[in-house]
């Protein structure tokens, strides 16, 4: 059990589902007034009802990041209730259609863009004006080993995760004589329903010959590594691209 995130408030995006959903829970279970955003109102709430009815503390704000004044309007509802935001999950995103980088429509590149990429940067935005107020806040991103080497057929979704990556070392940089720290995640494929939509399960040789554990990670694990990073055991991992991948870029 961490104790640090005892009635602390954490926002996390994407946390209807996946990694997000998995994350929300383990910080509940410790303790934390855990803030839900995703634009998946149905599985949102469903998770925010859950939780409480175990008695813990959650709300769902239904919100789509990729739309920059739904997230300055979600943080400010939640700083005018609670009154801080301690923690910062940035999780939310999409992959986009698989095509070659000639044949991909404008709209799919944007779509991919503007959720992951910017809209990482509007909740860093935010979070960082209230947690340069309060003087204290940590930073989690969600990028992917995609963001770490190129991927056939996905160049939106690979650039993008690129890009969270850059936004996150340069923000820690900004921060870093603060009591703010900043790292970003990089997991490796995950079973979620987004992961699913690749089609490629830990039964295909595909997958099996680039997973040198032989299988996919799953949510929770993946949601202990954030908590982690979020913990004061991690007070001097600043700036960070942190790998949970089961060894896959070790090859």
């Amino acid at each position: 059990m961490y104790t640090c995130f005892d009635k602390k408030v954490v926002a996390i995006t994407g946390a209807a589902n996946g990694i997000g959903k998995a994350t929300s829970t383990k910080f509940a279970e410790n303790g934390a007034h855990v803030m839900i955003l995703d634009r998946d109102q149905e599985n949102g709430e469903a998770q925010s009802k859950e939780l409480t009815n175990q008695g813990y503390s959650a709300e769902f704000f239904c919100t789509d990041i990729s739309q920059h004044q739904e997230v300055e309007t979600t943080t400010a509802q939640i700083v005018s209730k609670y009154g801080a935001i301690h923690y910062g999950f940035n999780n939310a995103g999409t992959t986009g259609a698989v095509n070659k980088t000639e044949n991909v429509e404008l709209d799919d590149w944007l779509k991919v863009i503007n959720t992951n990429l910017n809209g990482v940067w509007y909740c860093m935005k935010y979070q960082l004006k209230q947690m340069s107020q309060q003087n204290f806040g940590v930073i989690v991103n969600t990028s992917s080993i995609s963001g770490l080497h190129g991927v056939r057929n996905q160049a939106a979704y690979s650039a993008s995760k690129h890009g969270v990556i850059g936004l996150t070392k340069s923000a820690a940089l900004e921060y870093a004589k603060t009591p703010i720290r900043i790292n970003v995640l990089c997991p490796g494929w995950t079973e979620t329903k987004m992961g699913q939509q690749g089609n490629v399960h830990d039964t295909d040789p595909r997958f099996l010959s680039d997973h040198v554990v032989g299988r996919s990670g799953n949510t929770n694990e993946i949601a202990e590594t954030v908590l982690w990073l979020s913990s004061p055991l991690s007070s001097f991992v600043n700036g960070h691209a942190m790998i949970a991948d089961g060894g896959r870029m070790a090859l």
